[in-house]
């Protein structure tokens, strides 16, 4: 049988690197024809121990020549089984199987003997169409999770608003304003929870200068549905604060926006006709709201509207006023007052007896008026 490479250097299946190369160099001169006088034989000889080198001392070819001769040793391994278990009589062509040779071999190289290549490491490239992909890929997902806050935002602060104007139904106000403040959290341009919020301040907490931040920011929402409602609140609220230049610039605003709106006409009247003393256009503004009044405003209205036709001594119209008013409150002490006040104005003998009606029904600032003019009624009939 031919030998095998590691045979031919004479060397043993597990021998080292440098065994090996110092096998081949001292084969090799052995060998070589020229020692020999160009002798065939040796001439073979020293081929066959130069190829046994090239291929053993090279770390990767003798890894794969190993393999290749495990895979041979596993062949006649199995091929010897195969063989045992045959009957000893059996030929094969006639002839008896011959024993298999025996293969020396070596286990495999360790992982120092082996040849590695190592894979290039490849640099990463972008491309201008990468960036953008990624930019996309980025802006989506913030556009995502805007999307979802708003979201969840708008359902907490609708969910709190519903609460809070459950129990503002029911003059529950400290939890209704609670409710209204975590729903302004979630929306904090939320019109309905900030006029609600503010009314609340405004009427049961009597904080007017938070209630005008409420009602300003609404009013900044652009509701246009309640503007003349908000624009009359926050007029309310500066007159509070000792504001009535921009109070009547509220209820201006009010008034141009609900040109029916009665309390903002009532409000501007009172300013007209007690504080600037222009008593035709405080009973135009109270002849404004008497077209669209509510009921229990009314009776405020005539007697202001008498009030200013009294001090434009127009003093029937005055008196239709007066008179309508005691059909609505009969009991009114004030409005006999006024009613003397027109009876002295027309030097009628009736101011006495309107004097002491008013003083019946409670009314005491007519009191020293009834006296005078009493006595001065007394006397001229003497």
């Amino acid at each position: 049988m031919s030998q095998n490479h590691y045979q031919v250097l004479g060397v043993a299946a597990s021998a080292s690197a440098l065994d090996i190369k110092r096998a081949y160099k001292r084969l090799a001169v052995q060998y070589h024809p020229d020692k020999h006088g160009g002798s065939t034989l040796y001439e073979e000889l020293f081929k066959a121990v130069a190829t046994a080198y090239h291929v053993l001392g090279d770390p990767g070819r003798r890894a794969q020549y190993d393999y290749q001769l495990q895979l041979a040793a596993r062949r006649a391994a199995e091929e010897r089984q195969r063989q045992h278990y045959r009957q000893h009589s059996q030929r094969v062509y006639g002839v008896p199987m011959p024993p298999p040779a025996p293969l020396r071999t070596r286990p495999p190289a360790g992982a120092f003997e082996r040849h590695y290549r190592p894979i290039p490491q490849q640099q990463v490239r972008f491309t201008r169409r990468d960036y953008w992909v990624a930019a996309a890929a980025a802006l989506g997902f913030l556009l995502f999770i805007l999307s979802v806050k708003v979201t969840m935002d708008h359902v907490s602060g609708v969910r709190n608003y519903e609460r809070g104007l459950a129990a503002y139904a029911v003059l529950e106000h400290e939890e209704a304003h609670s409710y209204f403040t975590d729903a302004l959290y979630f929306k904090p341009d939320y019109e309905p929870a900030l006029r609600r919020r503010g009314e609340i301040e405004q009427f049961t907490q009597r904080d007017y200068a938070a209630a005008l931040l409420d009602y300003t920011a609404a009013l900044r929402t652009g509701a246009t549905a309640h503007a003349a409602t908000l624009w009359l609140r926050v007029g309310q609220c500066r007159a509070k604060l000792g504001q009535p230049v921009l109070a009547q610039q509220a209820y201006q605003q009010a008034l141009q926006h609900d040109s029916t709106l009665v309390r903002a006409n009532l409000l501007r009247g009172e300013f007209l006709l007690f504080e600037r003393q222009d008593f035709p256009r405080a009973a135009t503004l109270f002849s404004r709201g008497l077209r669209h009044q509510p009921a229990q405003l009314q009776a405020r209205l005539l007697t202001l509207r008498g009030l200013a036709w009294l001090k434009q001594q127009q003093f029937d119209a005055a008196q239709n006023d007066f008179w309508e008013v005691l059909t609505i409150a009969p009991r009114s002490g004030q409005v006999y007052f006024l009613l003397g006040r027109v009876a002295q104005q027309q030097h009628s003998d009736k101011a006495c007896e309107y004097f002491q009606k008013a003083v019946l029904q409670g009314y005491d600032f007519a009191r020293a008026a009834r006296d005078t003019t009493c006595a001065t009624l007394a006397l001229r009939t003497k």
